[in-house]
């Protein structure tokens, strides 16, 4: 079966949201099926300049093929026309007008799906936002599978994606959280959809000694992972810890792996280590006291199931449906939300070795249950064999 994964953005430095979860699927699918990639040459997603050269290039055993963004994005024309689409009244035209900002736009990639369908038993698109997913999926709906990595921002409820979502022939969705919404808002329910997510692997030789060692950290600290931006719960997050730090006099520590388009505090107990190679993220994530998941905005959270891989405990934003829901499922975290209750459920787990194991073995459980590459690998055979199984 000849099975091709459309992404935005696909390649070994890009190392996390919807490309690295495309990434790595393709790569664990790869063993059932002949799989391509098609992309654009992107690596910045701001601008989606062209990066990558043009044509095709093998990936850890993947062909991938990639294709020009012949217009970068304009982010201040963007963010202008993005404020007008979710603030005032306007038209379909004006949210294809979007579409076309949002991109990544290019017509040789689009091109090249209608003039290859019949060389591909099946398209997984990644990504329903984006201007590949939208026309790629309406040019072959028939063979359309679509991993939506949807988020309960705005966007989703703009006119044109509820008939989108009626479109492909099965969706694999990220979430129970995630499903709900998009059914909700397009009415659906009677598209297949399998809740899958992705796997995850963990080093077994995670050592946190070293990591405390090489970064000179000699206390309990928090661990968050990814990008720091707004949309992520900053500068909620520094807020709330500072004010948990005066309110309690705890000496735990804050630490942060990731880039940052936001200024950090300088506070002694903020540790902003930056990029960091995983190895080292992984040293450092079974050395924390917690995860603490801030962000408003997620479809699954890949660091939060390494952490429970790791046996740790996570510390989510209640605000976030999709975090909430993975912990009360898994009973692997606490959420907050409002700063009571992030003092609250923050001082339970300092103060409770026990809490942190029980919470962290729960996780470790779920992850088991849910979450290994043989369950994903087998929900992905299951959902085309059920497409292939139609009448």
């Amino acid at each position: 079966m000849n099975v091709a994964f459309v992404v935005q953005r696909y390649g070994l430095e890009i190392n996390g949201g919807a490309e690295l979860h495309c990434r790595w699927v393709a790569e664990h699918m790869s063993r059932h099926w002949n799989v391509e990639v098609l992309t654009t040459r992107a690596h910045d997603y701001v601008t989606w300049a062209d990066h990558y050269p043009e044509g095709e290039e093998t990936i850890n055993g993947i062909r991938v093929r990639r294709f020009s963004v012949p217009r970068p994005r304009d982010p201040e024309r963007f963010g202008r026309l993005q404020s007008f689409i979710l603030e005032e009244e306007h038209t379909e035209r004006d949210e294809l007008a979007w579409l076309e900002e949002e991109g990544p736009t290019s017509p040789d990639l689009l091109d090249f799906i209608r003039r290859r369908e019949a060389d591909y038993d099946y398209f997984i698109f990644f990504s329903y936002r984006y201007w590949h997913s939208y026309w790629g999926i309406r040019s072959v709906p028939r063979k359309a599978i679509l991993v939506p990595t949807a988020e309960h921002d705005a966007v989703i409820d703009l006119k044109f994606f509820k008939d989108l979502f009626r479109l492909p022939r099965a969706f694999i969705y990220n979430s129970e959280e995630e499903r709900e919404m998009i059914q909700a808002v397009s009415g659906n329910r009677s598209v297949p959809g399998l809740v899958v997510g992705v796997g995850t692997e963990v080093p077994a030789g995670a050592e946190p000694e070293r990591f405390r060692r090489t970064q000179g950290i000699d206390r309990p600290y928090l661990l968050y992972l990814g990008r720091i931006d707004q949309n992520k719960g900053f500068p909620q997050l520094f807020d709330y810890f500072l004010q948990f730090k005066k309110d309690t006099g705890s000496d735990a520590g804050l630490v942060l792996i990731g880039n940052s388009i936001l200024p950090i505090p300088d506070h002694p107990d903020i540790f902003p280590l930056g990029f960091q190679p995983e190895q080292d993220k992984f040293d450092a994530l079974a050395g924390a006291e917690a995860l603490i998941m801030p962000s408003f905005f997620e479809s699954l959270s890949m660091v939060t199931l390494e952490a429970w891989a790791l046996r740790r405990p996570v510390l989510a934003n209640a605000r976030c449906e999709v975090l909430q829901g993975q912990c009360r499922r898994s009973d692997g975290g606490l959420f907050y939300g409002n700063y009571p209750e992030f003092r609250e459920a923050l001082k339970l787990l300092l103060a409770s070795a026990g809490l942190r194991r029980t919470l962290g073995e729960n996780g470790r459980r779920y992850f088991e249950t849910h979450y290994t590459w043989d369950i994903i690998e087998e929900k992905y055979l299951e959902t085309v064999r059920c497409l292939e199984e139609e009448p």
